[in-house]
């Protein structure tokens, strides 16, 4: 007996260690994935900040100098106004226009219908930023493109979209808007899916208004989604890059150049490694900071029950 009880216990321990060897084996990858091209460049960037490299000579250590460039780098300021606002109004169109998609589509609607708008509205959020950015450049095409033509048969003169810096960073947000809105409205969708119908059931017996219904029942109920998505976007809207590059090329001047296109021009094409490394953990150090507002914010208005 006591032998059977040791094997069994030999048997349960080897095959634990098994368990564990194989979970061990198939987080490897991701692991080594993380240390390679996420924790690695960090720490790199973090010691080029402090130091003068061009990428063809070894760095030279300079202290602070990289950081106080900083405070007067006007071209900073400038990128930094155009990716704001970008975000600020991309964020707005993509989740505000998601969650309006998602409840006109969360109605009593045919079934063919409801697949057929949900997968038109979803569809360019499939396509490559850049093949989308191509097409939109001839859109947006002074003489040439579709949309002046019908802007023109009402009577609107042509607009020079992407040359002109009053319409280059409103022209950028209105392509990102019309490729993600229909992820935004997807996860919007799934999140007013999961909650009960009895609850509009008791407010209707209560005598409450579509817009009561709305903004008591449909928002409080969908908010942890809301801030998923609200973050998610924001996040994405900082590190704007593809569409810019393509489009305008951060033209006309700086009109619409974003942080993330400057700190490449400054680390490949100028070859200032060392302070474009400083600029880059500027981005860094805003995407925290305005990560942990949105969490610190949502207390107030996220509600989980």
């Amino acid at each position: 007996m006591q032998s059977t009880s040791k094997l069994s216990r030999s048997w349960l321990s080897n095959e634990s260690q098994r368990e564990a060897f194989t979970a061990y084996i198939f987080i490897l990858p991701t692991v080594l994935g993380f240390l390679i091209f996420v924790l690695g460049p960090m720490i790199s960037t973090f010691i080029l900040s402090f130091t003068d490299y061009d990428l063809f000579s070894a760095p030279t250590f300079n202290g602070l100098e990289n950081f106080e460039r900083l405070f007067s780098d006007k071209r900073l300021g400038t990128v930094y106004r155009n990716t704001i606002v970008f975000m600020v109004f991309a964020v707005s169109g993509n989740v505000g226009g998601g969650l309006l998609l998602a409840v006109f589509l969360n109605q009593r609607l045919p079934n063919l219908l409801r697949v057929v708008l949900r997968s038109a509205y979803f569809f360019p959020s499939l396509i490559g930023l850049v093949f989308v950015s191509v097409i939109w450049q001839f859109l947006y095409h002074r003489n040439l493109g579709i949309i002046n033509y019908y802007l023109g048969l009402i009577g609107i003169d042509p607009i020079r979209w992407l040359s002109s810096k009053q319409w280059v960073i409103p022209s950028i947000i209105i392509l990102d808007v019309w490729k993600n809105v229909g992820f935004a409205m997807l996860i919007c969708l799934a999140g007013l899916q999961n909650i009960s119908s009895d609850y509009y059931d008791a407010a209707a017996v209560d005598g409450a208004s579509a817009w009561q219904r709305f903004v008591r029942i449909t928002l409080p109920l969908l908010s942890p989604t809301l801030f998923f998505v609200i973050t998610m976007y924001s996040i994405g809207a900082l590190k704007v890059f593809d569409s810019i590059v393509v489009l305008t090329n951060g033209g006309p001047g700086d009109a619409s150049r974003s942080v993330v296109m400057y700190i490449h021009e400054l680390g490949f094409k100028s070859f200032d490694m060392g302070y474009g490394s400083a600029v880059s953990l500027t981005l860094l150090a805003l995407i925290a900071v305005f990560t942990l507002f949105q969490f610190r914010l949502s207390r107030i208005w996220v509600h989980y029950d």
